[in-house]
């Protein structure tokens, strides 16, 4: 992490959020491409007054420092306030522009099962389509398909986003070989009341997977002759 605290200050530096791309080994164009976006995130966070940041994989460090040693040549950048920016409630509660479209409702579905698949496995962190991506990932993509099962959103073809709707492309898009992560999901994304975390389910999965080899395994030592 870039940035360091400043002797005898009391404010803490302000540190950019993580750059989620990673290297593409068996695809230079598309990793040319990776890192010029990794380059043009951390040259946003550092011109708004960022004080440090990070990123996804140590490959990116050589980059995201580079643009912070030449963006910010002193310690931190405490003595820009950013008095400019001005976080209005209505600004803060407004709803999103854009539009709702079944492959972007698909996306959410593959990366939501893909990493509960994986974090039921033993993993935090999955890279999933180039990018890095940990539990965060997974909670905006059951939550993104919640709220628009809950207020009868409208996909960009004109259907309403429904709970059989959902279950269907789940059927359709889940290739997983753990059918956990699949009924997980759909669980959490298409219940009546929004969990308040998915990985509080995905914990009792855990303990019941984690009992069984438990078990099987203790069954197999009975078994075998002393």
């Amino acid at each position: 992490m870039h940035g360091r605290w400043l002797a005898g200050e009391c404010q803490q530096p302000v540190t950019g959020g993580m750059a989620a791309q990673i290297p593409i080994k068996d695809d230079p164009d598309a990793n040319a491409k990776a890192m010029e976006k990794v380059r043009a995130d951390k040259l946003r966070e550092v011109r708004e007054g960022h004080d440090g940041t990070w990123v996804a994989h140590p490959g990116l460090v050589a980059i995201a420092k580079q643009v912070f040693d030449e963006g910010m040549p002193k310690p931190n950048q405490l003595d820009r306030l950013r008095e400019d920016v001005v976080a209005a409630a209505a600004t803060l509660i407004s709803a999103p522009a854009g539009t709702r479209t079944e492959t972007g409702l698909r996306h959410n579905i593959r990366v939501g099962i893909q990493y509960l698949e994986a974090w039921l496995g033993g993993q935090g962190a999955v890279p999933i389509y180039n990018l890095m991506e940990d539990a965060a990932t997974a909670e905006i993509s059951r939550t993104q398909i919640w709220q628009w099962i809950k207020h009868r959103a409208s996909l960009d073809d004109g259907r309403t986003v429904t709970r059989p709707l959902v279950q269907q492309l789940i059927a359709e898009e889940s290739s997983s070989s753990l059918p956990a992560a699949r009924a997980l999901f759909e669980a959490v994304a298409t219940s009546d009341e929004l969990t308040d975390f998915l990985t509080l389910p995905a914990y009792e999965i855990l303990v019941e997977m984690l009992d069984g080899k438990t078990r099987g395994a203790k069954a197999l030592a009975e078994r075998r002759p002393s």
